[in-house]
């Protein structure tokens, strides 16, 4: 192996300087440097003269070359900024050198033009690795076998199908789906047209004792003339039908016998007094808002209102800020018209798309971005502005109320987003993490990452971009690089914020012709598939290293936030996750580092074709062969759902939300110290204000109940975590579509909904302006109505009043304008912390 060694090289890290030589070779950087004991240490036996800290190329995000001529010197630098929050400076004391590394890890990082070669397709595992094979270890006929569906068990409803053995049918899709049994191909077949990228509503997830379902899919093709699909609505209507409990099939559930349901899901065990003190406000808002006035919450004998969990609730949960849902009905798309899905209501999430989140994350980064030459703690004003925490909280928030459906309320739940491979993943794995305590194994969490983001088509290759890009390479100008960096020195790069002004004003003016700032794709842009390969005309083919450029508007940390969440979930149960906090950090490290195959492309397809299980290996090798460093030492694999702590569903605890400050190299004070303050301060003014109400009152400490779920949260949160808001933006079903005038409005919206009465009419209108700025709608806004030739025009999918004007003409202005800030909002393009080795 060819090695390029660079000497008298220091590099600045956490504020300290350490004088090296710095290795170049084909897929590292390597920074060697005498092994120092620290004062008063004493000397260890066949202690190494020297460390090693490497940097694979694929992890760099950032590189920034500042050239010095060696006459003046002063030092030219390289400094390093990494996805996994690593953060280094490397001076050089001879330009010529300096110039040569920074042409050197450009060329390896950016400029190889194919993913085969990077350091997977080369990389040779050590000797702990070459007994484990993880490509083999996802086996979905297995897992499916162990959620109680096989095709010699007894029919618990689904089945599974053989239609996309060859991806032809759908090619972001596994190859095994599991459909209901009722359904027939052929229906499917039909079905399929109705769904972007046809990925019709399958089965991911079946609960073990109360045979309830988690299924996924894509928006619906709704468009303004309000299509319908009646194979889709029977395929819906399908996945909801199973029987609201294991028993009514006849099938004993797969648990121990001293296990017992558990009290939350159990009905003669919630009471709705009981219920109230155990469940924090927002969740019961959030129930409350699903309820509704719906008639079947009423016993039709007694007229009494039904114990909570006595009843089905089934849901479809559609991911997306109603308004988003809009936009994309204009191009076409859009969200069911729950006309047509009476069984079910509709639930709106408020999670933003790709390209606000990877803004957010931009944030953080430049709160923390001078970790390398300073000691100081990141910049608290930049991490709260971020809105990181907000949108891990509102995550959390949608999973756990997926989970509740499930887990609690004995319904089935439809999940989708736009194409169903981003948001629809993250909500999915986390809810199954909350109901089933196998995926809090290493094993099962391995599994759930496999099946729901793997075979599910999560296109990580397009939001990783393993290729990097060479925008994230720059050479300063001298004017910007008189000022030699050292430790404790601020970044000084005084052009900075024109530089930023300068970008945003060029985003601004650009933006209406820019095709990839989709604002509700979920990213996918120019290398998509099309929607339906048949009536597209296709471009002329190209080769496969076009499609693998990294396109930096398409990459966005949604595998990160997965993994942020479930760090939440882990730190608020620390006994109830088998793997540990480190586990987490170096999955997101090897998620960016390139040295297996297992994140370097968009599907299952993908891999299959490019021979991966052949040429490279897989990610789970490494954690399967070093399992003792991930086992968490507080691990209790017990299951009693009648003792607290032990239960089988996991709730998260909204108001506890945190910055994974190990992940940020940062410690626990320096990111958390003040919003820990925050809510400790807040509580005890909580307790005060409740303790002084007439009849004063206090809740019962968590720890007194039997349930998983959180105590009330304490009002009001700390910055940057509003959790008194729900992810919660609306609810619709049938009968608010068909009696629009009855529509009770929610109180958890947080802006004009596109199912408020008469918010239709504002909506298009902007919409109108919007669209036409794109060139996209030429066409569609003839009659200015948005009325469909079959009558629906009612919402067209989205239980909109078509008279438009029983909302008032006064509420519809409020509403305008702060859809309008959404729709801006919306346009915006946009390891361990430790010496890292080969393995």
């Amino acid at each position: 192996m060819h090695i390029k060694k660079i000497p008298n090289v220091d590099a600045i890290r956490g504020g300290e300087k350490y004088s090296g030589e710095l290795h170049l070779t084909e897929h590292h950087i390597i920074f060697v440097f005498p092994n120092i004991l620290p004062d008063g240490a004493a000397p260890q036996p066949n202690a190494p003269k020297t460390r090693e800290v490497y940097i694979a190329y694929p992890i760099i995000g950032n590189c920034v070359f500042r050239p010095c001529p060696s006459v003046t010197g002063r030092p030219s630098s390289i400094r390093l900024r990494c996805r996994d929050f690593t953060f280094m400076n490397l001076n050089f004391h001879d330009e010529v050198h300096a110039r040569e590394a920074f042409e050197y890890i450009r060329n390896r990082t950016c400029r190889l033009g194919s993913i085969e070669k990077l350091y997977a397709f080369s990389y040779q595992p050590l000797k702990p690795e070459k007994p484990f094979n993880g490509w083999h270890l996802y086996d979905p006929r297995a897992e499916f076998r162990r959620q109680g569906i096989s095709t010699k068990s007894v029919d618990r409803g689904w089945r599974i199908s053989s239609i996309n053995k060859d991806y032809t049918f759908s090619p972001t899709y596994p190859n095994m789906l599991v459909v209901p049994s009722k359904i027939s191909d052929n229906v499917i077949k039909y079905a399929a047209t109705y769904r972007s990228r046809q990925r019709i509503p399958v089965l991911t997830y079946l609960h073990s004792l109360n045979n309830c379902s988690i299924t996924r899919s894509s928006q619906p093709m709704v468009g303004f003339r309000g299509n319908r699909s009646i194979q889709d609505e029977k395929l819906v209507s399908a996945c909801f039908s199973a029987s609201a409990t294991v028993e009514f099939n006849g099938i004993d559930a797969p648990v121990p016998d001293t296990v017992e349901p558990s009290p939350a899901s159990s009905q003669a065990d919630l009471s709705g007094e009981s219920f109230e003190t155990e469940t924090s406000d927002t969740e019961r808002m959030e129930d409350e808002l699903i309820a509704g006035n719906d008639d079947n919450n009423y016993d039709s004998k007694t007229g009494k209102r039904l114990v909570y969990g006595a009843q089905q609730s089934n849901l479809i949960v559609d991911a997306r800020p109603t308004i988003n849902a809009v936009v994309m009905q204009a191009m076409g798309k859009g969200s069911e018209n729950m006309e047509y899905y009476k069984f079910a209501k509709k639930a709106y999430l408020n999670i933003e798309n790709i390209h606000v989140m990877r803004e957010s994350l931009n944030s953080v980064i430049e709160a923390l971005k001078d970790g390398d030459i300073s000691r100081l703690p990141p910049n608290r004003e930049l991490l709260a502005k971020s809105g990181w925490l907000k949108h891990i909280t509102g995550i959390l928030d949608g999973s756990a109320l997926i989970a509740r459906q499930v887990g609690i309320k004995h319904s089935h739940v439809l999940i989708h987003c736009s194409d169903g491979w981003d948001r629809t993943s993250q909500l999915s794995a986390l809810s199954q993490l909350m109901l089933d305590p196998y995926y809090r194994t290493i094993e099962g969490f391995i599994v759930l990452i496999e099946k729901d983001w793997l075979s599910f088509g999560h296109m990580f290759q397009q939001r990783s971009g393993p290729l990097n890009h060479e925008k994230w390479f720059v050479v300063e100008k001298d004017a910007l690089a008189g000022s030699t960096i050292q430790p404790g020195d601020s970044d000084g790069r005084a052009g900075e914020a024109f530089e930023n002004a300068l970008a945003s004003a060029k985003r601004f003016f650009n933006k209406s012709r820019n095709n990839d700032s989709n604002p509700e794709s979920d990213g996918d842009g120019i290398a998509s598939p099309p929607e339906d390969p048949s009536q597209v005309k296709k471009p002329t083919p190209s080769p496969p290293e076009a499609n693998e450029i990294t396109k930096p508007n398409e990459i966005s940390p949604v595998f990160h936030q997965f993994l942020d969440a479930t760090y939440q979930i882990l730190r608020q149960h620390p006994n109830r996750f088998e793997y540990n906090e480190r586990f987490l950090r170096r999955l997101l490290y090897h998620l960016h580092a390139a040295q297996y195959g297992t994140f370097l492309w968009n599907s299952e397809k993908a891999r299959k074709d490019a021979h991966a299980s052949e040429r490279t290996r897989s990610v789970w090798d490494y954690f399967l062969s070093r399992k003792q460093e991930f086992i968490n030492r507080d691990y209790d694999a017990t299951i009693d759902d009648r003792q607290s702590g032990r239960e089988r569903l996991l709730f998260p605890k909204l108001s506890d939300v945190r910055w994974w400050h190990q992940l940020f190299g940062r410690s626990d004070a320096e990111m958390n110290e003040y919003l820990d303050l925050a809510a400790a301060r807040d509580e005890r003014l909580g307790t005060y204000g409740m303790g002084n109400m007439p009849g004063g009152f206090s809740s019962p400490p968590s720890s007194d109940t039997r349930s998983p779920r959180p105590p009330p949260s304490p009002q009001p949160q700390p910055p940057s975590m509003p959790t008194s808001k729900s992810v919660l933006t609306g609810v619709e079903s049938a009968h608010e579509a068909l009696t629009p005038e009855e529509r009770v409005i929610g109180t958890l919206k947080h802006s004009a909904s596109a199912d408020t009465p008469g918010a239709f009419a504002t909506n298009l209108a902007k919409i109108r302006d919007g669209v036409v700025g794109l060139e996209i709608g030429r066409g569609l806004f003839g009659t200015g109505t948005g009325e469909s030739g079959n009558g629906s025009g009612n919402g067209v999918g989205l239980g909109l009043s078509r008279s438009g004007s029983s909302g008032g003409s006064d509420n519809r202005k409020g509403a305008a304008t702060k859809g309008e800030q959404e729709m801006a909002d919306m346009s915006t393009p946009s390891g361990d912390k430790e010496t890292v080795g080969l393995a």
